[in-house]
C-alpha cells in the first residue's frame, strides 16, 4: 500500500513539474509573440510616417520615358534635367519619322500631350504623314545642342534636320525649335512644339511643318 501511495506521489510530482514546465514555455511564448507585436507595431508606425512626409512634401520623383536617371517635380515644375530628357525624347518621336515609323510614334507622342492639345497636333501630325507617305520621304533631327529653361518649363532645341525622299538626301538645314511642357494630373505633359526664328516662334509652322522642314 505504501509503495502505491510512493508511486502515485512521485507521478503527480512529474506532472506538476511537467505542467510548470509548460506553463513557463507558454509564458516564454506569449511574452516573445507580445514583443514581435510590440516590434512589427513600431514599423508599421515608422512607415506610416514616413509615408505621411512622402505625401505631404512638394516634391516628385519620377523617370522619364527612356529611364536614364531619377528626376523631380517640385512645385509643379520639372527639373533641367528632366525636361531635357523629355525634349529629346519628343523630338524624337516628331522629327525623327518615316512613313512606316510616323503612325506609332504619333501615338506615343499623343500619349504625352495635354488633352485639350491633342486634337490638334493629332490633325497636324496626319497631315505630316500623308506628306510623307505622298513623297516616300522621310526625316532625321541630329541634336546638336538642349537650353532647357526651368522657369518656363521649356527646352530649346538647336540641330541639322536632314530629310530624305526616296532615299537621297535633299536637305541638311540648321534648325531650332522649342518644345513647352506642363505638369498636371502627377505627370509632364507636351503643350505645345514649335520651330524658331530669330529667338521667336514661327506662327507659320506648327507640329507638323517642324517636322516637314
Amino acid at each position: 500500500m505504501s509503495a502505491r501511495w510512493s508511486g502515485r506521489t512521485k507521478e503527480s510530482t512529474v506532472k506538476l513539474e511537467t505542467y510548470q514546465d509548460d506553463l513557463a514555455a507558454l509564458r516564454r511564448r506569449v511574452f516573445d509573440q507580445r514583443l514581435a507585436i510590440g516590434i512589427l507595431s513600431v514599423c508599421l508606425m515608422l512607415a506610416l510616417t514616413i509615408i505621411v512626409r512622402i505625401v505631404g512634401t512638394e516634391r516628385t520623383v519620377i523617370v522619364p520615358p527612356a529611364i536614364n536617371k531619377t528626376f523631380w517635380i517640385e512645385d509643379g515644375k520639372a527639373s533641367n534635367d528632366y525636361l531635357v530628357q523629355m525634349s529629346g525624347y519628343i523630338a524624337y518621336l516628331m522629327l525623327d519619322v518615316t512613313p512606316k515609323s510616323i503612325e506609332w510614334k504619333k501615338d506615343m507622342l499623343l500619349s504625352w500631350c495635354l488633352p485639350e492639345n491633342a486634337g490638334s497636333i493629332k490633325t497636324r501630325q496626319d497631315l505630316e504623314a500623308a506628306r510623307l507617305k505622298k513623297l516616300n520621304a522621310s526625316t532625321y533631327f541630329q541634336m546638336q545642342q538642349l537650353v532647357p529653361d526651368e522657369e518656363t518649363q521649356s527646352v530649346t532645341m538647336t540641330g541639322y534636320l536632314k530629310t530624305q525622299v526616296n532615299g537621297a538626301n535633299t536637305s541638311d538645314n540648321l534648325k531650332t525649335y522649342r518644345a513647352d511642357f506642363v505638369f498636371r494630373g502627377a505627370r509632364v505633359h507636351l503643350k505645345d512644339f514649335k520651330e524658331l526664328k530669330d529667338g521667336k516662334p514661327d506662327t507659320a509652322t506648327g507640329v507638323a511643318a517642324a517636322g516637314a522642314r
